[in-house]
């Protein structure tokens, strides 16, 4: 198992600390399970994709919460009654994945083709957050379409 060693960022950085917390829980976590396989996809500037192959699952079997800052996406099939199987070759059992979200990430839509789960995200930083440019010795500050200007 490979362990990262944060100390020396820990030492010089301030603030930073869920950060590393994350990145340590995070590889602990996945150190073993790698099913079902999934693909992360940056798709523009504040838009990603979640791609989970997902097949043999059906909509009613699949449960995705977001919750604060986590995504949990969890798949739970049901049992086959009254077949007789002779060789189980697909992976029928059940799973959690788990995705940390940034600040401002929501989730947009999810669909289910062809076995595959995709689960679209967007960041959205509220007007209140973005950076405003501020004018030197300016007596008041007014936004006016996304800028700052001098009353």
């Amino acid at each position: 198992m490979n362990r990262f060693d944060f100390t020396p960022y820990r030492r010089t950085t301030v603030g930073f600390d869920r950060l590393f917390d994350l990145l340590e829980r995070q590889a602990r976590i996945n150190a073993g399970d790698n099913w079902p396989p999934f693909t992360i996809e940056r798709q523009g500037e504040d838009s990603y994709r979640i791609t989970l192959a997902v097949a043999g699952f059906r909509p009613n079997e699949l449960d995705i919460t977001a919750q604060q800052n986590l995504l949990t996406i969890k798949g739970e099939k049901a049992e086959a009654e009254g077949r007789d199987f002779v060789h189980v070759g697909i992976a029928n059992r059940g799973f959690e994945r788990r995705f940390e979200l940034a600040d401002f990430v929501r989730v947009e839509k999810a669909d289910l083709a062809d076995g595959l789960l995709m689960i679209d995200l967007v960041r959205e930083v509220p007007e209140a957050m973005k950076p405003k440019k501020i004018t030197v010795g300016a007596p008041q500050l007014a936004v006016v379409e996304g800028e700052t200007k001098a009353a």
